[in-house]
């Protein structure tokens, strides 16, 4: 029992890490109300473009993100009005497209890079922080003080602003919200804008932490997906507290049960999940249903 209080902070930094990927896949299927397969390609594309602007530039990893947020952006628009603002009347194809996304973006990266590993040898990756007595990476504290930071933002920015309660009202009821005057496709340019940026802020944020290669979108969106389920479909706070749990179930199922499987054990909780509360536990209770009744 001696090391569960450095087991405990594992899990919760690991979480962090997951969380902060989460939370833009999160946003984007609250509002646009479709599952973004290639969330974890955009990470991947953040990281990359931080690694560049890092070794041709020589720009700090957190200078970086933000940069790499306003191309994520950009980028985010340009995905949402030309390949998923057709097909919104078709949730399954939309769902199919970020698919395509997925490879296409996986593709372009390993044709460019040829597959070659890559990483940044940055001094700040190797500091570490004492944290009750347990020896802590000091970005991976970074990466959790920045997952707090943008979920509270985010939380006030749909609370309090006029942008915010216009993506409120086209989750709460997209028809509604169009019959009181929202601009509903204006509504999803911001979100999958905001949820690529996050991807881009995660992507860059991470970037000291990981080896870069054209597949590491996989490793991250796997466990965001099971955050997704876990913690609540389309709920901010949700996000942060199922990154908490799979990354805190992970840790713990990988140093008192067996490394080979840390991740089935989340795994089985993500569908236990999917069983017993289909909207997580701070999801609204049929919110997974609402992308698709919608087209009746």
């Amino acid at each position: 029992m001696q090391d569960l209080p450095s087991v405990l902070i594992a899990g919760v930094l690991l979480g962090g890490i997951y969380g902060l990927v989460a939370l833009g896949l999160n946003l984007i299927f609250g509002v646009v109300r479709t599952v973004n397969f290639a969330q974890g390609e955009l990470v991947m594309l953040s990281m990359y473009g931080t690694y560049w602007l890092y070794t041709r530039l020589g720009l700090n990893p957190y200078l970086a993100v933000p940069p790499i947020a306003v191309a994520l952006f950009l980028l985010g628009l340009l995905l949402q009005r030309f390949v998923l603002q057709p097909l919104q009347d078709e949730p399954m194809m939309q769902i199919f497209a970020t698919f395509g996304l997925l490879m296409l973006l996986q593709n372009l990266v390993l044709g460019v890079t040829g597959g070659v590993s890559m990483g940044i040898d940055w001094p700040a990756a190797r500091q570490v922080l004492l944290i009750a007595g347990v020896r802590v990476s000091l970005v991976r504290v970074v990466a959790l003080a920045a997952l707090t930071a943008i979920t509270i933002g985010l939380h006030l920015f749909l609370r309090d602003t006029m942008p915010g309660k216009a993506v409120r009202a086209v989750i709460q009821d997209k028809l509604a919200a169009r019959a009181m005057g929202i601009n509903v496709e204006r509504a999803y340019l911001l979100t999958f804008g905001v949820g690529a940026a996050l991807a881009g802020v995660a992507g860059a944020l991470l970037t000291p932490i990981f080896t870069l290669s054209p597949a590491i979108g996989g490793n991250f969106i796997l466990a965001a997906f099971a955050v997704v389920v876990l913690g609540g479909l389309g709920s901010v706070w949700g996000a942060y507290l199922g990154g908490l749990i799979v990354g805190i179930v992970e840790t713990f199922a990988g140093y008192y049960i067996d490394p080979a499987l840390r991740q089935a054990i989340w795994f089985l909780i993500f569908i236990a999940v999917l069983i017993v509360r289909p909207s997580g536990l701070l999801g609204q209770v049929g919110a997974e249903e609402v992308g698709f009744r919608e087209q009746h």
